[in-house]
């Protein structure tokens, strides 16, 4: 055989969501959920688990400036984080095993985003069969001067 080197790591869809999510449980591990989602990887969001709480993290890089002269975050890479933050809350916290679809996202910008990392968290308000309901809260350097919130509902299946 030719063309050395290692078979690329299996994808998504080659493992499957939920082997990845109990794998990642299991070792207290967020990296394996974020490393099999394209776009996390693109946005550079990380995960830190404590206890039962998770902060999703989105790693500053100028190509996520929106506007340069002052400059700010683009307002779409803080919808992103927001909406990865609901969703890796219901994946850790709840018994989902597909990935959640997104059924809605209302995103509030509060402030600009300055150049830095930026951080997130969520909280689910109502979980039914089908349908769960997620806040979820970004801010930069206190918590409690966020930059951006969210209301989203997920379809369950």
């Amino acid at each position: 055989m030719s063309g050395g080197g290692a078979p690329p790591e299996p994808g998504l869809e080659a493992v499957g969501l939920e082997a990845v999510v109990l794998e990642a449980r299991r070792e207290r591990d967020f990296s394996r959920i974020t490393e099999a989602i394209p776009y996390a990887r693109f946005l550079g969001i990380d995960v830190d688990v404590k206890g039962d709480e998770i902060t999703t993290c989105m790693r500053y890089r100028d190509e996520l400036i929106g506007n340069p002269v002052l400059p700010a975050l683009h307002g779409g890479t803080l919808g992103a984080l927001l909406e990865h933050a609901a969703i890796f809350e219901l994946l850790w916290s709840e018994d989902v095993k597909p990935l959640p679809k997104t059924i809605n996202i209302t995103v509030e910008y509060l402030r600009s985003a300055r150049p830095r990392d930026t951080f997130a968290r969520a909280e689910i308000t109502k979980r039914g069969r089908r349908v769960a309901n997620v806040y979820a809260t970004a801010w930069q350097d206190r918590r409690d001067r966020p930059m951006a919130q969210a209301h989203a509902h997920f379809l369950l299946r």
